[in-house]
């Protein structure tokens, strides 16, 4: 079997990249040791374009701390040679150093005379030579360090606030997922506390041409100001961050270098790019099997069926209630015989002690505690549970052993890992099903205790160490290595730096089902999109009813029926087509309405129906994009800045303002401008055609009438309840073809 560190480097191979050892400016020196007073800086060239800094106060780290990167990355002048803790250059005091690696310079300069000490300046180095700051160490004169640390406890832990130049004009993208509506970052304050439709990550890119790595369990906070970026980190034992260049505008290679880091997304099974099929909830054995005789006698495709939670007898069975699902093997076999779908079902982290595996897991240590108090982490439905612990090995080989003997040797072989955020189950609230009449108690989220550390210490890595579970059981069982084609997948509605490595998707969580959140999804999606997550998907409708709105959920209402006929046209130029969602109905009880294509209207089906097919046929075309995601980082959904930056001026400053032109369109793939409607009732929706670099004088052609339109302007086309607003560049026939690159 093949070293993780050899599968590293295979997943290099095939890279579009090309960089000649003669033309590439290498590495000036390993790295240099700075020591300032009872600090310790350590900066090397990391990748292509790179540089990895880290830094501690007293106690020097490990090199076996907690991280998200490759070392070495995927690509990168290394040759393979892992850096480790190495450098060349050791010195202490105010002394000025620089390093170059490609077009990137470190330079270390005073920041408050002769006994302020040093700080670190990046620079990109131009074609013409010249040079252009890119970001330096924040330290206005007389100003708190920019590298700050503090202690709150007894042990070595510290806090760490890590300071950066900005200016006004500069632009964030990336950062995760916040139900913000925004693609342009700047100006906000982000707590890195994953919750419910919150996915916080540090990882951004920005118009300056650079892009940024917090590469730190811990949570913090991130704050994008008009003159300071600043990171903090709430329980450390060592800083560290990565910073990569590129020309400005050029975001395919900035989305290369960081991915040469973070990881590349490996490619999905094809049977997974089709349309899958979930609700709140499907309850039994009988149910799942008339669905996908329904499915078969309407002539709809559907590629997987998802079984939603409560499906098991007691939390942390990890297991069908049989009395629900007697023979999970023939159900899963008739499923597939009928429409030859897939099934996913899903789990949750929680175990309450009522499970058949309490014991075991309390009595191995493979259950997260609460540094103070019973340690029970949370509550659902009448019952405190624990969380199990995924930063701890054995725990994660413990859940799949059980979900590999209860799910997949029986058929059910893609899993949801369902309220995966860490510390408790991952609601912005506690108290969860405890009372009828108290939804949300104001306390702190628990003070959860895990094998790698606390909440504060490592409580990012607990989802992306759910997902990692996951992806190490589907490995083991299919034999196949990581970055490798995936047979299986899991859904995940969390995730950290790194996650696309894995064959998990992340979905945008519990969304409401009104009009503005539907818009908001679009700008979380493109936001996913920048921080690397090519793997990323929402519930098509929303999830849950809005209380405030009379018709919101309601599958019997008009009102409802448009909103979910527009989302889910929306999800066919998504990279993964799914609905799911608590409905409403005026003839049963509310959550176990029906959600399938068939259930919104008769004038509404063959409108769903055209969407599901039109999303197989653009299997080549969807397929190709993943193909290059996987190669090269590039993006699948892509902002628009990524593309017109350069060939556009009026899209800078749409991003800056964080326009509708900008928040609400994006490129799916190279050929397809989509743009959602978002709003109620309409009949035509305006557009924004980018202005491109070399076109023919009508380079847009809108899909459903085949008009061509010049770009730089917004045009208003027919949009009837049938039609989502959607324009290609080049020919139709080449899309559908797949051949989108050459």
């Amino acid at each position: 079997m093949l070293s993780f560190l050899a599968i590293l480097l295979a997943l290099s191979i095939g890279s579009a990249l090309v960089v000649s050892a003669q033309a590439y400016h290498q590495p000036t020196s390993k790295g240099f040791r700075m020591q300032h007073g009872l600090e310790t800086v350590l900066v090397q060239p990391f990748g292509y374009d790179g540089f990895r800094v880290r830094a501690w106060p007293f106690r020097p780290p490990t090199g076996n701390e907690i991280s998200f990167i490759y070392d070495p990355p995927l690509e990168g002048p290394e040759d393979g040679e892992a850096h480790g803790l190495s450098f060349d250059t050791a010195f202490t005091g105010n002394q000025s150093e620089e390093i170059r690696n490609g077009n990137i310079i470190v330079r270390t300069s005073g920041w408050g005379g002769s006994a302020g000490g040093y700080r670190l300046a990046f620079y990109r180095v131009e074609t013409n030579g010249s040079e252009t700051l890119l970001t330096n160490e924040y330290a206005p004169l007389k100003s708190i360090n920019p590298r700050y640390y503090s202690w709150n406890g007894p042990g070595s832990e510290f806090s760490a606030e890590f300071s950066f130049s900005t200016t006004s004009k500069e632009q964030i993208y990336g950062t995760g997922t916040q139900q913000d509506h925004m693609v342009n970052k700047k100006g906000t304050t982000i707590d890195l506390i994953n919750f419910n439709g919150n996915i916080p990550t540090p990882v951004f890119i920005s118009n300056q041409g650079y892009g940024f790595i917090w590469n730190m369990p811990s949570t913090g906070r991130m704050e994008f100001g008009q003159l300071r970026n600043r990171f903090t980190a709430d329980a450390a034992t060592v800083v560290d961050y990565i910073i990569v260049a590129s020309s400005p505008g050029d975001y395919n290679t900035l989305q290369q270098r960081l991915s040469a880091l973070t990881g590349r997304g490996p490619i999905p099974p094809d049977w997974s790019l089709g349309y899958i099929q979930s609700k709140l909830r499907y309850e039994n054995q009988t149910e799942v099997i008339l669905l996908a005789e329904e499915f078969q006698s309407r002539q709809i495709p559907v590629s997987m069926i998802v079984i939603d939670y409560q499906s098991w007898a007691h939390q942390g069975d990890w297991g069908l209630d049989p009395r629900l699902w007697p023979d999970v093997a023939v159900m899963a076999q008739t499923v597939k015989n009928l429409t030859n779908a897939e099934m996913m079902a899903s789990l949750w982290p929680s175990v309450e002690d009522n499970s058949v595996n309490y014991a075991d897991l309390m009595a191995q240590g493979f259950l997260s505690a609460t540094r103070s108090g019973p340690g029970t982490t949370d509550s659902w439905n009448g019952s405190y549970i624990r969380n199990y612990d995924s930063t701890n090995p054995g725990a994660r080989s413990f859940l799949w052993n059980t979900l590999k003997k209860n799910y997949f040797d029986n058929g059910i072989k893609n899993f949801w890992i369902d309220q995966a955020d860490g510390g408790a189950l991952g609601e912005a609230y506690e108290n969860n099903g405890q009372s009828n009449y108290i939804e949300s108690i104001p306390f702190a989220l628990p003070d959860v205790l895990y094998a790698a550390g606390t909440q504060s210490s490592v409580g990012k890595l607990y989802p992306w160490a759910h997902q990692q579970a996951i992806e190490e059981g589907l490995r083991n069982a299919t034999s196949t290595e990581i970055g490798t084609p995936c047979d299986y997948l899991s859904l995940s509605r969390s995730g950290f730096i790194g996650s696309q490595r894995f064959c998990s998707i992340i979905w945008s969580g519990d969304t409401t089902s009104v009009w503005e959140t539907l818009g908001a999804q679009v700008a979380s999606g493109l936001s996913a999109a920048a921080t690397g997550w090519g793997w990323w998907t929402l519930d098509a409708g929303g999830f849950q009813v809005d209380s405030t709105v009379p018709w919101s959920g309601n599958i019997d209402t008009p009102e409802y029926r448009q909103l979910y006929v527009r989302w889910l046209q929306w999800t066919t130029f998504l990279p993964f087509m799914r609905t799911h969602g608590s409905r409403a109905c005026n003839s049963q009880y509310a959550y176990t309405c029906a959600n399938e294509p068939w259930s919104y209207g008769v004038e509404n089906t063959p409108i769903i129906v055209s969407y599901i097919n039109l999303r197989y046929q653009l299997a080549l075309y969807i397929r190709e994009i993943f193909s290059q995601f996987h190669k090269t980082g590039r993006l699948i959904m892509r902002p628009l800045y990524m593309d017109f930056e350069t060939s556009d001026p009026r899209i800078p400053d749409l991003t800056r303002e964080n326009s509708n032109v900008t928040t609400q369109q994006y490129m799916f793939g190279p050929r397809l401008l989509v743009t959602p409607v978002t709003r109620p009732n309409v009949t035509e929706w305006s557009v924004y055609l980018p202005q491109t670099t070399g076109d023919e004088a009508k380079p847009w052609t809108y899909w459903w009438t085949n008009q061509t339109y010049a770009g730089g302007q917004t045009v208003t086309v027919p949009a009837p309840i049938q039609h989502i607003p959607l324009f290609h560049l080049g020919t139709r026939s080449d899309i559908v073809a797949g051949n989108v690159f050459s």
